[in-house]
């Protein structure tokens, strides 16, 4: 594949240096675009959108159009009473005036913008860090608050609905090569009991929607750590990037994908279980922070399910691995044969541990 043909389709100034290969998200190809002129250099995200995944790719496309947009213009207004400069990647058109690029194979190609000066880390380097997290987090959900989820696409149909990756297990489960891993590995043998015993926690707050005890808003999808940037000059959160998943949905989702990904200090791809644990003081802190800005438009219902989402989320995700590791790891990229299957058991074991200690949990939720 010819990078520089596809990156020179999009309008950026001066000659392609180099395209390089970025970032460590498990479904899209990206990349790093350098342009250079004899008195500037300019820097783009490139994006190859796996359509296995995305079946529309148009629709990722306008609905990070249209949330950019929004939030923009409230930024605009609110930009004189802030502490720092709030930032979102925004889409650079292709040569054609249309926003992606369709390669002569078919496959779909958009170019962003980079957020400039600032750093994602894949694992949080501390309660400070948590704390910006937590910020940018409820920020993006504060400015988004007040577009109507209606006016965006749902790009992926059932993400983040826990019952139906239940079902989608259950129903891996029957076929014979999953049986057949099943049997080979006592370590996925334990992982089936764990998910047998808390086959309940699937439905709550599926079932909190279905009462009208929750709404729909918009959310981001995937606000793990590595999507949250933080200023290089000034240490604060900037800005949340990876907007291919934002959609209607739960922010509860959204809530608990935070922590999950944030209070876990040995981070998603540990070998050791050992080393898995849910921090209480970088939970704390990103609480803090993320309060400081949602607090106003997150209502009592909402609150009182937050501790649920936190447990859920990390269920989920591993529940999520563990079905594609029974299916032949045909959704997440893996880089070694039973990859999936180890990274189930980290999240069941944060899972654990989190359960450990609701008590501590729910006090600190209260707090804020």
């Amino acid at each position: 594949m010819d990078l520089n043909a596809v990156a020179s389709q999009f309008s950026c100034p001066g000659r392609i240096v180099a395209v390089e290969p970025i970032g460590s998200g498990n479904v899209n190809d990206t990349y790093l675009a350098v342009f250079r002129t004899p008195y500037s250099e300019r820097r783009a995200i490139l994006q190859k959108i796996n359509r296995k995944i995305f079946k529309n790719p148009a629709w990722i496309i306008e609905n990070m159009r249209v949330v950019t947009e929004h939030a923009y213009s409230v930024l605009e207004r609110e930009s004189k009473g802030e502490d720092r400069i709030w930032q979102l990647p925004r889409l650079i058109p292709a040569r054609s005036g249309r926003n992606r690029y369709i390669d002569p194979a078919g496959n779909w190609w958009r170019a962003m913008t980079v957020i400039a000066s600032a750093t994602s880390y894949d694992r949080a380097q501390g309660p400070r860090h948590a704390l910006e997290a937590g910020t940018v987090l409820g920020q993006f959900h504060r400015l988004v608050s007040s577009l109507d989820p209606a006016r965006l696409r749902d790009t992926l149909p059932g993400f983040h609905v826990t019952p139906r990756y239940l079902r989608k297990y259950e129903a891996t489960l029957k076929k014979p090569a999953a049986k057949t891993r099943l049997k080979k590995s006592p370590q996925a043998g334990r992982l089936s009991v764990f998910i047998k015993r808390r086959r309940s926690l699937a439905h709550a707050l599926e079932s909190a929607l279905k009462r009208g005890e929750l709404k729909l808003r918009l959310i981001h999808g995937d606000p793990k750590v590595n999507n949250i940037m933080i200023d290089d000059l000034t240490g604060k959160g900037t800005g949340i990037v990876d907007l291919d998943t934002v959609k209607p949905g739960l922010i509860h989702y959204d809530f608990g994908d935070a922590l999950r990904s944030i209070c876990n200090p040995a981070g998603e791809e540990v070998l050791q279980l050992k080393d898995v644990r849910f921090d209480l003081k970088l939970c704390e802190a990103f609480i803090e922070g993320y309060m400081s800005r949602a607090r106003k438009f997150l209502t009592l219902q909402d609150r009182e399910r937050l501790y649920d989402s936190i447990r859920l989320i990390a269920f989920e995700l591993g529940l999520r691995f563990f079905q594609d590791f029974l299916a032949g790891d045909v959704y997440f990229k893996v880089r070694y044969p039973g990859h999936n299957l180890n990274r189930a058991r980290v999240q069941f074991r944060l899972c654990q541990s989190i359960e450990n200690q609701e008590r501590e949990i729910r006090r600190l939720l209260a707090r804020f």
